[in-house]
């Protein structure tokens, strides 16, 4: 967990920035993250501006509040920066988007990674959201099931699947009934295991032995560090495990399967322009991201002795070797 963290607090040295622009200066762009620092969607919407022409520190600020896992402290944060005057409040993941739509109605919200938003009632119709909500939304939950599927390819003999969550949050629970309903499609076990605490997570999978499960899925969200602990987890015991952001496998897991999220950074970039611009964002249709990443991490797979096929290598959008 201390490498993880190490990692992520180096990345919001990177790009992290104070609110110190007078009204009338850059725009002042408030991000809300549970991470431990600036996230891949972060990174993108600052490289997307750029893309459009805005000058960082002339032309924009972005400002970024993270809660290291702890999502009870959202909806602080976010008030903290709707009290800091930002223009506009960038959410990346639902718990944030809810968070910063409980902060305020007035300040626009552009939020990146919210599978359903229209479930999650940020917004009233994908064409026309109608409140002061807009952004990206991806295909998460619709490309668990294949996840599943390719975990199981990557595998031999993979039958029982561990998969923590937190029961708290309503996008895990969510996770786990499609990672069920799917395991049984596939002949798979699945092993939900519900945490109410970081303690318990990491204790949960500390005690982990390796034929307790054949693999691990890591939730989605960050919250309690879940992933992180998985992460270890697969580091110490041998035991493969399957993400959904890129940043595990880039970080020693084993492969990851999901949305592009500095892809979804980038592209909330266009719909941060036209706020700028004067459009209401109850006026800005939300926009899918369809662009998929399968990453895995060969060294990690030769290293557990597993031999992934060619015909899954060959998917693979990126292979570290």
């Amino acid at each position: 967990m201390r490498k993880l963290f190490t990692l992520l607090m180096s990345t919001a040295l990177v790009i992290g920035h104070a609110f110190a622009a007078e009204r009338g200066g850059p725009i002042r762009i408030g991000a809300l993250t549970e991470s431990w620092g600036p996230t891949p969607h972060v990174v993108g919407l600052r490289e997307g501006l750029k893309e459009l022409g805005y000058r960082e520190n002339k032309d924009f600020v972005i400002g970024v509040r993270f809660t290291q896992g702890d999502t009870t402290t959202l909806p602080q944060a976010a008030r903290e920066l709707v009290e800091l005057g930002v223009d506009i409040l960038f959410a990346a993941g639902p718990t944030a988007a809810n968070a910063a739509q409980m902060a305020s109605k007035r300040v626009p919200i552009v939020f990146a990674e919210v599978p359903d938003p229209l479930g999650s009632r940020l917004i009233q119709s994908f064409a026309r959201p109608g409140g002061n909500a807009t952004g990206i939304t991806d295909l998460n939950l619709e490309l668990a099931p294949k996840r599943l599927e390719i975990f199981s390819e990557m595998i031999p003999g993979l039958r029982r699947v561990l998969f923590p969550y937190n029961s708290n949050d309503s996008y895990g629970v969510a996770e786990a009934k499609v990672y069920r309903d799917a395991a049984r499609r596939q002949g798979l076990v699945l092993v939900g295991k519900p945490m109410h605490s970081e303690e318990e997570a990491q204790v949960l999978l500390a005690q982990l032995r390796k034929g307790d499960a054949h693999g691990i899925l890591a939730p989605r969200s960050i919250s309690l560090n879940i992933p992180g602990f998985v992460l270890e987890a697969a580091s110490h015991k041998a035991v493969p495990a399957m993400f959904s952001t890129t940043f595990y496998p880039e970080n020693g897991g084993l492969a990851a399967y999901g949305a592009a999220l500095y892809e979804s950074g980038r592209r909330a970039a266009r719909l941060v322009d036209k706020i700028v611009k004067g459009t209401k964002p109850a006026e800005i249709p939300v926009e899918v991201n369809e662009r998929m990443e399968l990453v895995i991490n060969l060294k990690v797979a030769k290293a557990a002795g597993i031999k992934i096929s060619p015909d899954v290598l060959y998917r693979a959008n990126r292979v570290i070797r």
